[in-house]
């Protein structure tokens, strides 16, 4: 059994380690709030958004636009990665790059042309170790992120797709569903799918009831752009928003091991003082026998 001081120094290091994990925690928690809030602000206007291309869709048919259009076997695609620029967030960087890693063996198996982005240090440095070959790297998305930012990301893959340099954009990220529920998932940003049967119950009453000028074809044309860009920046958004989620529950349990640990080593402390104090005794009543 280790020694008195052993222990003690053990139980001072134990706590102040569970000083920081709760800082940590509370820290999280708190930006965690503030993300969710950002997530569930922009929730509105997306989801109307997106309605109101549907709605445009149905009532232009269909728009030539270079946003929509699909290659049926597209041979060059593009994968972008979002991770953390931080760890100490328990499984959220390492799901993810796991299954950015499967889906890129899968494309590879299929003869695809595939480039890898990447968006924050942990990103860069998985991939770095394992020797893969990254065209181009953002570390500048944290919780502080602007959509001027995300908007200037997005530029730069829909100047790409336009160009004819990938056929496909997808991006693999942790989808934000609920406060309880964060996945990771692909996501594809382009082409654009825009399904004509996504329109809800009050969409369909109004159909055939709005007049759109100018014409519904040239609206949406000019509002894919805008669509995109939001988009992107709603997967963005999900994704810091998950990070800090993963984060406060990492360093709960950390908060949570700590205590328990504490409890164990404050045993073994007095499981050690007592003895050290019986055999103590027992040399003082044998000395005194001796004399």
């Amino acid at each position: 059994m280790a020694g008195t001081k052993e222990i003690k120094k053990r139980i001072n290091s134990v706590k102040n380690t569970r000083k920081i994990t709760r800082t940590m925690e509370m820290v999280s928690t708190a930006k965690s709030k503030k993300l969710i809030d950002r997530v569930h602000a922009a929730q509105p206007y997306a989801q109307k958004l997106h309605e109101v291309m549907v709605s445009l869709s149905r009532a232009g048919g269909n728009v030539d636009s270079v946003y929509l259009q699909e290659v049926e076997n597209p041979a060059r695609v593009a994968l972008l990665v979002v991770t953390a620029n931080r760890g100490l967030c328990g499984g959220y960087n390492s799901n993810t790059l796991r299954m950015a890693r499967a889906r890129l063996q899968v494309l590879q198996s299929q003869g695809k042309a595939v480039d890898l982005f990447v968006v924050g240090k942990k990103g860069k440095s998985y991939f770095n170790f394992i020797g893969y070959e990254m065209k181009n790297t953002w570390l500048d998305i944290d919780d502080n992120f602007t959509y001027e930012q995300a908007e200037e990301i997005c530029l730069f893959f829909m100047n790409q797709f336009i160009g004819g340099v990938y056929d496909t954009i997808e991006v693999a990220s942790v989808v934000y569903y609920s406060a309880g529920s964060q996945k990771p998932d692909i996501t594809i940003l382009l082409p654009m799918g825009m399904d004509k049967a996504e329109a809800g119950d009050d969409e369909t009453l109004l159909q055939g009831l709005v007049d759109y000028d100018p014409e519904p074809d040239l609206l949406m044309e000019k509002m894919l752009p805008l669509a995109i860009k939001t988009h992107f920046y709603k997967i963005l958004l999900e994704a810091v928003a998950s990070e800090q989620i993963f984060r406060r529950i990492a360093m709960k349990n950390a908060t949570d091991a700590a205590g328990e640990m504490l409890k164990l080593l404050t045993r073994t402390y007095n499981r050690a003082r007592q003895a050290s104090i019986t055999q103590e005794l027992a040399e003082i009543v044998a000395g005194a026998d001796a004399l």
